[in-house]
């Protein structure tokens, strides 16, 4: 091998280094700690009630381990940080909103009251 192709090798290795580095650095950036979940033998029979509603009503679109999006977004710490169009997180009032009403792609749910306080109890847990 010449000089000229072993200097073009460690080019290309550090590139390639390099690449990598920035790529890492990227994904690390949109890494934030959220604040861990209510373990489910903490919750309120509210919010227990509030889980299987959202296990029926929620759960084929959101997750509520994650922030990542299944068919709607992630639902982890949805109570407790930003990221839905603003750096708050959703208020109570706007996310009834959105179950009531629907939004986007979501369709209405019809809850009642009950159902609706439960459902928010329990995602005040996630």
């Amino acid at each position: 091998m010449s000089l000229y192709d072993r200097e073009e090798m460690r080019i290309f290795s550090f590139l390639c280094t390099l690449v990598g580095v920035v790529a890492m650095g990227g994904v690390l950036a949109g890494c934030h700690s959220l604040p861990p979940s209510k373990p489910a033998e903490q919750w309120t029979a509210q919010e227990a009630r509030g889980a299987q509603l959202f296990e029926q009503k929620c759960a084929r679109c959101h997750s509520p381990n994650t922030t990542h999006t299944v068919k709607g977004p992630g639902l982890q710490s949805i109570s407790k940080h930003g990221g839905f169009l603003s750096s708050d997180p959703p208020s109570d009032q706007q996310i009834t909103q959105w179950i009531r009403h629907g939004r986007m792609s979501m369709p209405a749910t019809p809850l009642s009251d009950d159902q609706l306080r439960e459902l928010l109890a329990y995602l005040h847990t996630l």
